[in-house]
C-alpha cells in the first residue's frame, strides 16, 4: 500500500490499469444493462472494456517501462482499439491522462490529479456537444475532486478513494442531470464503466483482490473487411508491424520514409513511441530504417503469399472490389445480407459491426490503409460508431470524410447517392442530404420492464421504435409495425423496405409485408434479408 508522500512508478500503474480493465470485466454486464432503451442490445460495458483491453495488451510490450511511457503506451493502445461511443470517450481519458504523466519515471498526487484533469479537458474536446449527465460529468467532477486534494497530502490510495467517491457520487446523480435517465431508471452507463475502471485501480493500489469472472463467450470485436483486388494471386509480400522506442522522433518524416517502403503503410505516435505498419516484398528494409532511429518492439511479419488465400477465403461475403476512381466508401454492416446490399450498391470496403460488436478506431484504419485513395468517405450507420469513424479519421493521412449516418437503412440511402467519378464535395453533399429522406423503424423484444417516452413497457414485450425514438408495443411483429406506422403520416412514403433478422425467416417476413399492404395499399413493400441480430425487423420508409 502506498503510503503519503510515495510516489507511483511504472510498474505500479500497469497493475493499477490491468486490475482497472478485470475490474470492469466482471461488472460488464451490469454495465451493458444500463441501456436506455430496454432493447437487447445494450453494449456500453463491452465497448469500455474491449477498449480497456487493447489498452492493456499495448502496456504488456514492456516489461518495466517508466510511469509516462505506461500511460502512453495504455493512451495509444486505447485510441486504436476504441470501440463506441464510450470506448472512444474512455480513450481519450486515457489520452488525456498520459500528457498530464509524459515524461515521468514516476508520479506524485499532485501529477496524479494534473493527469486526470487533463482527461476530463480531452474527453470533452473529443464530443461536438458534450451533455451533462454522462460519463463527461463523472470524469469532470472526479478530476476536480482530486484539485482540491493535492494540498492535503494523501496517500494514493488515500486520494483515489476520495476521487472515487466522487465519481460514485456524481454517477448516482445523472438521472437527476439527464431525464432520459430518470425515466428509464438508471444511471449513466459510460459513467458506471468508468467507475468501475476506477475502482479495480484502488483494488490494486490496496492489495484487494479482483475476482474475474470468467466469462461463458468472450465478447468477440467485430472484423474489419480488407480489399482483396481480384485475381491478385502473387505479390503480397510481408505484413510489417513494429513500434519504435526513442526520443524526439519525427514523426512526419518517418511516416515519408516508410510510405516509400511499400503498401498500406500506418505510422502513428508521438515522438518517444511509434507504431509501424507497412507491406513491403522485403521485411528487412522497414525494420533496419527503424532500427537506427530507436529500439524496436513488438515486431511481427507476416508472409501474405501463405495466409491470403485462407484469409480471403473465409471472408468470401465482404469482398468487394478496388476503386477506380480517388473516391471510396466505406460502410459497417450488421449481417451478411446487408453487406450484401451495400457491395451490390457499390461500397468498396465494407466492415462488420453494429450494436454489440462496434468496430474499432484500428478497423477503421486498417479497411483505410488496404483502399489506397486519396478520399474516403465513412457511413458508420450506427450513432455508436460515428464517434468511432471520426476518431479514425483524425488519425488518417487520407482526406477522410464521416457522414454520419445513424441507421443502416440512412446508410444505403446515402451510398445510393454516391457517384463513382464524381466530386468529393459533392458526393459528401448528396449523401448527407440523403439522409433526412430516410425513415427507421425497428422492431426488438424489450429486456425488462420500463417507461420511455411515455410507453409502458413490459419486459418480453415486441416494441417498435421509430428513427430512434420508442414508439409502440405489441404482442406480435404485425401488431407492433402496424401501431408504429399508424402514429406516421404515410401519404408521403412511397416505399416501404423490410430487412429481416437473422432469427425471422423469409416466409415470416413475406407475411408482414402482406399484411402491410392490405393496410397501405399505396405502399410497395419490399422484402430483403438483413441477417441482423437482435432485431426481428428494420425497416426504411422512404
Amino acid at each position: 500500500m502506498l503510503t503519503a508522500g510515495q510516489l507511483i512508478d511504472g510498474s505500479q500503474l500497469k497493475g493499477m490499469f490491468v486490475a482497472g480493465s478485470k475490474w470492469l470485466k466482471v461488472h460488464m454486464a451490469h454495465v451493458n444493462a444500463l441501456n436506455v432503451f430496454p432493447v437487447p442490445d445494450g453494449d456500453t460495458g463491452t465497448n469500455m472494456f474491449l477498449t480497456l483491453q487493447s489498452a492493456v495488451k499495448n502496456i504488456q510490450t514492456r516489461a518495466e517501462p517508466p510511469a509516462g511511457e505506461v500511460a502512453a503506451l495504455a493512451s495509444q493502445g486505447a485510441l486504436m482499439g476504441a470501440r463506441g461511443n464510450s470506448g472512444v470517450i474512455l480513450s481519450q481519458i486515457l489520452d488525456g491522462f498520459a500528457e498530464g504523466l509524459a515524461e515521468k519515471d514516476a508520479f506524485s498526487v499532485a501529477d496524479f490529479a494534473h493527469a486526470l484533469q487533463l482527461a476530463s479537458v480531452k474527453a470533452y474536446h473529443a464530443v461536438t456537444d458534450p451533455v451533462e449527465g454522462t460519463i463527461l460529468t463523472v470524469i469532470k467532477e472526479s478530476a476536480r475532486a482530486g484539485q482540491s486534494l493535492v494540498a492535503s497530502r494523501p496517500s494514493a490510495g488515500e486520494f483515489l478513494s476520495s476521487v472515487l467517491d466522487t465519481a460514485r457520487q456524481t454517477l448516482s446523480a445523472t438521472p437527476d442531470l439527464l431525464p432520459v435517465l430518470k425515466e428509464a431508471g438508471v444511471v449513466d452507463s459510460g459513467g458506471q464503466g468508468l467507475v468501475y475502471f476506477l475502482e479495480g485501480m484502488l483494488r490494486h493500489i490496496n492489495n484487494l483482490p479482483i475476482e474475474a469472472v470468467e466469462l461463458d463467450t468472450e465478447p468477440a470485436p467485430a472484423e474489419a473487411m480488407p480489399i482483396s483486388p481480384e485475381g491478385h494471386e502473387e505479390g503480397w509480400g510481408y505484413d510489417v508491424q513494429f513500434l519504435i522506442q526513442g526520443e524526439n522522433l519525427d514523426i512526419d518524416a518517418i511516416r515519408d520514409a516508410i510510405v516509400g517502403m511499400g503498401e498500406c503503410p500506418l505510422v502513428v505516435g508521438n515522438q518517444n513511441t511509434i507504431k509501424v505498419h507497412v507491406h513491403v516484398p522485403d521485411p528487412g528494409v522497414p525494420l533496419s530504417y527503424g532500427v537506427t532511429l530507436g529500439h524496436l518492439d513488438d515486431i511481427v511479419v507476416e508472409n501474405m503469399e501463405l495466409q491470403s488465400h485462407e484469409f480471403y477465403g473465409e471472408k468470401e461475403s465482404v469482398v468487394v472490389a478496388q476503386p477506380t476512381s480517388d473516391t471510396a466508401v466505406i460502410c459497417v454492416a450488421p449481417g451478411d445480407g446487408f453487406a450484401a446490399v451495400f457491395k451490390s450498391l457499390g461500397a468498396h470496403a465494407i466492415i462488420s459491426g453494429g450494436q454489440t460488436m462496434n468496430p474499432s478506431t484500428q478497423e477503421f484504419l486498417t479497411a483505410i490503409d488496404h483502399l489506397g485513395v486519396e478520399n474516403i468517405i465513412i457511413l458508420p450507420n450506427n450513432s455508436n460508431i460515428i464517434l468511432t469513424a471520426q476518431q479514425a479519421s483524425s488519425m488518417a493521412d487520407e482526406n477522410i470524410r464521416v457522414i454520419p449516418s445513424k441507421t443502416v437503412p440512412q446508410g444505403i440511402g446515402a451510398l445510393m447517392s454516391f457517384q463513382n467519378g464524381a466530386d468529393v464535395e459533392a458526393n459528401v453533399t448528396n449523401m448527407h442530404d440523403a439522409l433526412a429522406y430516410i425513415h427507421t423503424v425497428e422492431i426488438t423484444h424489450a429486456v425488462r420492464t420500463t417507461t420511455i417516452n411515455d410507453v409502458a413497457v413490459r419486459e418480453g414485450d415486441i416494441i417498435g421504435l421509430m428513427d430512434g425514438k420508442l414508439i409502440a408495443t405489441g404482442n406480435t411483429d404485425a401488431e407492433t409495425v402496424l401501431a408504429v406506422f399508424g402514429t406516421l403520416d404515410l401519404d408521403e412514403v412511397d416505399v416501404a423496405t423490410l430487412y429481416y433478422g437473422q432469427s425471422v425467416s423469409k416466409d415470416t417476413a413475406e407475411k408482414l409485408a402482406k399484411t402491410i399492404v392490405d393496410t397501405y395499399p399505396h405502399l410497395d413493400v419490399e422484402v430483403v434479408s438483413g441477417g441482423q441480430p437482435h432485431y426481428q425487423f428494420i425497416i426504411s420508409l422512404e
